[in-house]
């Protein structure tokens, strides 16, 4: 986690796992985003990962190693409800830079997010809909019904210029301008206080019906 003035930057550092979303990395990522909404000086969240790739999505040897071990799964699937509560309902704004491919888990976190800036090498899918759920309800509420069922249920993979067709990401540049592209919207978001940053959120999520106690699986 890094802070500068007033936006929180969230840096997925697992490279050689493709940015996978551990257990460890999820209890971060949660830990970090309670640290941020309860600072007064934060505006805005910012997520984004290292190299070429977003997130390639869950870790999938932790599933294998939950087949196994009960404890461990509990503890899995409570990061998991944990994490998805804590980036879906997010008090602050929250700005996905996508800098490679957001898959699975990925794709679901650049779209548990309010805004999404990707790089032209990013792309979108849903691959673990072959062996298990898939996060539904934040893409619909996206990009609706027709859309949110061809890239779950349908399988379809999108890149980052469709996904800007498909209002999926807010803009696509090339990975030299993405951090420029990301400023601009981060001095966008910042010019409103803080208070009504926080107001307006509240709204978001009370239309889209979120609770306090959502869970990954109903999602």
């Amino acid at each position: 986690m890094a802070r500068s003035d007033s936006v929180v930057t969230l840096t997925l550092n697992r490279l050689a796992r493709r940015n996978a979303l551990s257990v460890g990395l999820r209890d971060a990522i949660s830990d970090a985003l309670d640290d941020a909404v309860s600072d007064p000086g934060v505006k805005v969240v910012v997520i984004t990962g290292v190299g070429s790739v977003f997130s390639a999505g869950f870790d999938l040897r932790e599933f294998e190693q939950a087949a196994g071990d009960p404890e461990f799964d509990e503890r899995l699937w409570a990061s998991s409800d944990r994490y998805h509560r804590a980036v879906l309902t997010c008090a602050l704004p929250t700005i996905a830079i996508v800098n490679g491919p957001a898959i699975a888990g990925g794709f679901d976190l650049a779209v548990l997010c309010d805004l999404r800036i990707a790089a032209r090498t990013a792309r979108f899918a849903h691959p673990e809909r072959s062996f298990g759920d898939v996060v539904y309800g934040p893409l619909h509420d996206l990009v609706g019904g027709a859309i949110a069922r061809e890239l779950t249920m349908g399988g379809r993979e999108v890149d980052a210029d469709e996904a800007l067709a498909l209002h999926l990401v807010n803009e696509v540049v090339d990975a030299g301008d993405l951090a420029a592209a990301a400023q601009r919207w981060i001095e966008r978001v910042c010019v409103a206080p803080r208070d009504v940053l926080i107001r307006l959120k509240a709204k978001t999520l009370a239309r889209a019906q979120y609770g306090a106690d959502v869970r990954t699986l109903e999602l």
